[in-house]
């Protein structure tokens, strides 16, 4: 049974989500205090970790950015709704997606199916490993290199990324990765494609004032470069 770490304060919401949770199948188990969370992770070894923004003891971010210097457990993070930096925060601390606040359960349940997809999806048609001069990435081992030394990425960063070098010379909307990694369209107000490609240009010295390897297509989308990473 695939077992998910709920870290949530609010006794009532969890208790509500972890029922729902249940009756889809899922094992769930409860933190209520973000100074135990994280051993509490390492601990239960979860196969997803739920975790609110807003906690006693260590808020979520920084629960976040620990978990992801030993750990690429996938961590779906609970925002409020009107704190669009909350999101973005949220995705820069190495969360894998979000939901706000409040919540609904079948939005998160389809968000976590969508991740658990991502984290067992088979292998597709594509070679195993892409190369573009310096530049590798390679989806069995999930490593990335760059002239020859490896670049660290989360489970989310990772996907985009090989979306990206996937299609490589080829304009994808935002609404096109969504749709792709989540399962669900561009509503207009998710961020997460932009913080996550942000993200990428850093890791992959790429100049974010006038990218050359993740290019911005004002008004329809980003396209990864086939050129400039020979240098």
């Amino acid at each position: 049974m695939i077992k998910i770490m709920l870290i949530e304060d609010d006794l009532r919401l969890a208790r509500l989500i972890a029922d729902f949770l249940d009756n889809h199948g899922y094992a769930v188990s409860c933190e209520h205090r973000g100074d135990t969370a994280v051993s509490a992770v390492h601990r239960l070894n979860p196969d997803l970790v739920v975790l609110d923004m807003m906690l006693p003891g260590k808020d979520g971010l920084e629960i976040c950015r620990e978990l992801r210097q030993h750990s690429h457990v996938p961590i779906l993070m609970l925002t409020a709704r009107e704190e669009d930096i909350d999101q973005i925060l949220g995705l820069e601390s190495g969360a894998d997606d979000y939901v706000v606040k409040p919540v609904e359960p079948r939005v998160l349940l389809a968000r976590i199916r969508a991740l658990l997809r991502r984290q067992s999806a088979p292998a597709s048609t594509l070679p195993d490993r892409l190369q573009f001069g310096h530049f590798a990435i390679d989806s069995g081992t999930r490593s990335v290199t760059l002239h020859g030394a490896l670049v660290d990425t989360g489970t989310a960063e990772f996907e985009l990324l090989w979306l990206l070098a996937s299609n490589a010379g080829r304009v994808l909307s935002r609404d096109m990765i969504l749709t792709s990694l989540r399962g669900v369209g561009y509503d207009g107000l998710d961020r997460s494609v932009d913080v996550g490609v942000s993200k990428l240009r850093k890791k992959l010295d790429d100049d974010p004032r006038e990218p050359r390897r993740i290019k911005t297509v004002w008004g329809k989308g980003y396209l990864f470069s086939r050129d400039d990473w020979e240098d």
